[in-house]
């Protein structure tokens, strides 16, 4: 065998070991989460859904269940620096202008198809404020763009890449949909929608900023400004 074939057989090797950790990452993540919507979600909304208790509860658990583990995950199997993978310090201001300049498109799009936003102190609650608007895009970005579609990259071209990552990003939505009653068609191709556009912002911009900007912005102006989500 020549060096350049002993060269692509171990870096298939590599790949390989490398990627079957991230499958059981997957599973424990999707293991973990199902399971707290079931088993504790039910007990957590007794707190009362428009509490600060409750609104820090769902903050903690996105932090532990949701974005510590990826941290960890690229620390200590991958043996990389988690930020510098993320791209959080990379182009992090070009990232927070596009996200911005995104955000506005977006918010100008929304009053050409709904009219004027109509806020109401109903939906200004802490938990909608910090978990479903400021915060979502920092929490679901990291595990999914940053990690979940970048891990996937090592193995699959982007454009797939995407389309698994956005299937993915689905799939974590439907316990809670089937939970709470929500399960529509029209939330279930919004959220691959989505996921799919916060993917490709990212790939382009080279910076994770941009989506989590995006992601955050557009939650915010669809739940708490126009009330369509």
């Amino acid at each position: 065998m020549d060096i350049k074939a002993r060269s692509l057989s171990e870096e298939k090797v590599k790949t390989k070991y490398l990627f079957s950790p991230f499958i059981i990452y997957l599973i424990l993540f999707y293991g973990f989460w199902i399971g707290w919507v079931y088993l504790i979600y039910p007990h957590m909304q007794e707190l009362g859904t428009t509490t600060l208790v409750y609104a820090l509860a769902n903050l903690v658990t996105r932090l532990l269940l949701w974005v510590i583990p990826v941290f960890l995950y690229l620390r200590y199997i991958d043996h990389v620096d988690p930020i510098a993978y993320l791209k959080l310090n990379q182009y992090w201001k070009r990232g927070m202008l596009i996200g911005l300049a995104l955000s506005v498109l977006n918010f100008l799009g929304m009053l050409l198809r709904f009219g004027p936003p109509h806020p109401s102190i109903q939906y200004v609650t802490w938990n909608g404020v910090l978990n479903t608007s400021i915060l979502i895009g920092f929490f679901e970005e990291i595990p999914f763009r940053g990690f979940i579609l970048q891990k996937l990259q090592e193995k699959f071209p982007f454009w797939l890449s995407n389309l698994l990552s956005s299937l993915l990003f689905l799939g974590i939505h439907l316990p809670g949909w089937i939970l709470l009653h929500t399960l529509t068609w029209s939330n279930v191709i919004s959220i691959f929608v989505l996921g799919s556009i916060f993917a490709i912002i990212f790939y382009y911009s080279k910076s994770l900023w941009s989506s989590i900007i995006t992601h955050s912005l557009n939650d915010f102006l669809s739940s708490v400004l126009f009330h369509i989500s």
